[in-house]
């Protein structure tokens, strides 16, 4: 990046700030504090109303606005790919306003910009993987904890869980705050506080039945940020199996989540997995057949037998 290019920059980064710190700026471009310096110094003498608050930063003069700036080819398709899967995977309001702004952005840009825009498009393709049936349950889903997340509303609704509880069932009703949505591995997963477990959980939408948004508000916790949220490993139990070699790389594909680590063995590969329950890998292994051993846990050997068993019986 040149001078005239980081100075556009620096500018547009205050644009779309309240208030920078020259140290910010300097990380920001990988240049020196003093450069950032003699950079605002150009921009004032030139024109553009920069503000200096001694121990705070930079900022632009309110009202003042840099004109649009042009686009290259490959920002042009970054906008309107993104803007593609938004479409695809928002709820339907975020999927009109993502059209409208793909007619926007194609209007501005010059006619060789937008073919070519157009020509790498075509080259590229973004696949949406979810079943209709479930991407039109998810999709009002998706809208209606989106506006209750913005108004800090708690939400209700019936949660079908992986494995069992002790009472037997999967299903139990759950009130939570939301705090935040993410897609993790083709599914929207909510992030929230439940009351049930006084704590923060994760809930795929895919699983949730009868949604109402309630007109109780919540407060989010000081210092929570989705951006940086990490949630704790509770993957604390190992499972040990054994795999035909030419079924290995359909293993890491269907699973990679849960490998810890893979050897081989004179009799096959190992592979050793860290999971919250064994049974949560139980419908992988049934699909590969006599192409894996389960090693270890010997309740996990145990389960496999009996679903063979109950199988047996159907044929």
């Amino acid at each position: 990046m040149n001078k005239t290019e980081r100075q556009l920059a620096i500018t547009l980064e205050l644009q779309r700030s309240k208030t920078l710190r020259a140290e910010d700026l300097a990380t920001r471009f990988e240049t020196s504090v003093r450069t950032i310096y003699r950079d605002i110094q150009a921009l004032s003498e030139a024109g553009v109303p920069i503000i200096g608050a001694p121990g705070q930063g930079y900022s632009l003069m309110e009202g003042y606005f840099l004109p649009p700036v042009s686009f290259t080819a490959e920002e042009a398709v970054s906008l309107l790919m993104g803007a593609d899967f938004i479409e695809q995977r928002l709820d339907t309001d975020y999927g009109l306003k993502a059209k409208s702004a793909q007619r926007k952005i194609e209007a501005i840009l010059p006619e060789s910009v937008r073919n070519e825009s157009t020509r790498v498009r075509e080259t590229m393709r973004l696949l949406h993987t979810v079943e209709p049936l479930t991407d039109e349950m998810i999709k009002p889903y998706l809208n209606q904890i989106r506006n209750a997340i913005l108004e800090r509303r708690k939400i209700s609704f019936m949660y079908l869980k992986k494995m069992p509880g002790t009472d037997g069932t999967r299903k139990n009703k759950r009130e939570v705050s939301p705090y935040g949505l993410t897609l993790l591995h083709e599914n929207w997963v909510l992030i929230g506080r439940c009351d049930m477990r006084q704590d923060i959980r994760h809930f795929r939408l895919s699983r949730m039945t009868g949604l109402s948004v309630l007109e109780d508000h919540f407060l989010l916790p000081d210092g929570f940020d989705l951006s940086s949220y990490r949630p704790p490993d509770d993957r604390n139990k190992r499972v040990l199996i054994r795999a035909n070699p030419e079924i290995a790389d359909k293993i890491i594909e269907a699973v990679h989540f849960y490998i810890e680590s893979i050897e081989d063995h004179k009799e096959g590969v190992n592979f050793h997995f860290r999971v919250r329950y064994p049974e949560e890998l139980l419908h992988h292994f049934l699909g590969w057949g006599g192409d894996i051993e389960v090693i270890e846990p010997k309740s996990l050997r145990f389960r496999i037998q009996e679903v063979a068993t109950n199988i047996l019986k159907h044929y």
